[in-house]
């Protein structure tokens, strides 16, 4: 759950830590310094003598440079959290300098935004929601809402717009990363929106835009159970299916911003109508839209404007529980096309995990031991052990949260990568 990806460390004084655990040993292109850096973030505090073993570095490396990073005001030294016996200075430690810089991480959707604020060290300072009543919206609207989310949250934490070092964006569909364009979003009015320029005509501070799905694979890597992963997947399942993945400690975002739309890979030629416009995706049996199309016949409901997906939704589970057997088929039917995508997932990148995540998956039926047996007879795993498959039910601001882990990310490379040093 949420709290799960919040939680502190163990030592109440100890900050818990927050990025990747693992170094990719032979690829690292950033900085000496920045290495350094993330290190001790991610220890939550260090002593110089764990960053060279860490690193192998030389000690006087390790003491040039913190001693430069305590001087940019980025970490600091706080007495170590063990003392030993006996006479001597006592054991120093460094740590992130939480308040030097500030992060904004926001979740668009189609019903409900969700921002978290965080500084740093990665804590949550606020956060905030908004139920937008636009279930498609062109940019000005999406600007609109995003400044309500921004305000609600500066006004919660204290702060001011001036002391937010950047914001990151998550949404469905695909977007070029790099440039902030959003080729094509589910709940966006118009084609190759660019987010980027629109903020940025508003507001003196950097915005980065990712796909969802990856916003939430970075929560995983930054705050929950990829930290000590080197190869994981994310598969989303709401409004759409979205899949993230790690690869080496990374994420892979593909060369233009398509890669790993699993809920757009095919499952059945000239099958089911998806949002996306074409037929037989993935998606088209598994997303929130796809069981509501299904639900308005086996509940003898016809859909109606005044009907929400997620009531129709809640009705067909309750009725799936209560022993309807149309209703108990949908699910199972959706289950089995989940199968095929993992099976998929399985096949191409043999995770270490496979994470499942999002707000349908509280339908048990989609994760059933039927499913996770099919999954496995349906990948070349004979006399192998199966990839492993773990349930996390988490809320809209975990996705935000995820977010923020790319802000952190883009601004520490920004701020330490001036020199090879």
């Amino acid at each position: 759950m949420y709290d799960d990806l919040t939680k502190q460390g163990d030592t109440p004084d100890a900050p818990a830590g927050c990025g990747p655990v693992l170094p990719v040993l032979g690829r690292d292109t950033t900085t000496l310094r920045q290495q350094i850096f993330e290190y001790v973030r991610a220890s939550g505090r260090a002593a110089r003598a764990d960053v060279t073993r860490a690193l192998g570095i030389s000690a006087g490396s390790a003491t040039t440079l913190t001693a430069d990073l305590i001087a940019r005001g980025m970490l600091r030294e706080v007495e170590g959290l063990a003392r030993e016996q006996g006479r001597g200075r006592p054991p120093v430690a460094l740590e992130v300098v939480p308040d030097c810089k500030h992060v904004i991480g926001i979740k668009l959707s189609d019903e409900t935004h969700t921002a978290v604020l965080t500084n740093f060290a990665g804590n949550v300072l606020a956060d905030a929601s908004f139920t937008t009543p636009h279930p498609r919206k062109d940019l000005s609207v999406i600007l609109d809402e995003m400044d309500t989310l921004i305000a609600a949250l500066l006004e919660s934490a204290g702060k001011s717009m001036e002391e937010i070092s950047a914001v990151a964006v998550g949404l469905s569909g695909i977007v070029d990363h790099p440039s902030g364009n959003v080729v094509w979003s589910p709940f966006l009015t118009k084609r190759d929106v660019d987010l980027t320029a629109g903020f940025s005509a508003r507001h003196d501070v950097p915005l980065f835009v990712d796909n969802d799905a990856n916003m939430l694979t970075l929560a995983e890597l930054w705050f929950g159970a990829g930290r000590d992963l080197s190869n994981f997947a994310v598969v989303t399942i709401e409004h759409g299916v979205g899949m993230g993945i790690v690869i080496d400690n990374r994420l892979f975002r593909g060369s233009r911003g398509m890669g790993l739309e699993l809920g757009h890979t095919k499952v059945q030629l000239d099958g089911a109508l998806c949002r996306c416009g074409q037929r037989g995706c993935l998606e088209a049996y598994l997303a929130d839209y796809a069981l509501a199309r299904e639900a308005t016949t086996a509940l003898d409901r016809p859909h109606t404007l005044a009907q929400s997906q997620h009531s129709i939704l809640e009705a067909l589970y309750a009725q799936a529980k209560d022993g309807n057997k149309a209703a108990i088929t949908i699910f199972q039917r959706a289950g089995r096309y989940l199968s095929v995508g993992l099976s998929n997932v399985v096949q191409l990148f043999d995770p270490q995990l496979i994470i499942l995540s999002g707000e349908r998956m509280r339908y048990d039926y989609l994760y059933a031991e039927s499913v996770m047996k099919d999954m496995q007879s349906l990948t070349l795993s004979d006399g192998r052990a199966p990839c492993p498959v773990e349930i996390h039910g988490w809320g809209d601001l975990v996705w935000a949260r995820g977010a923020t882990a790319l802000a952190l990310s883009e601004i520490t490379t920004a701020a330490l990568s001036e020199t090879k040093a």
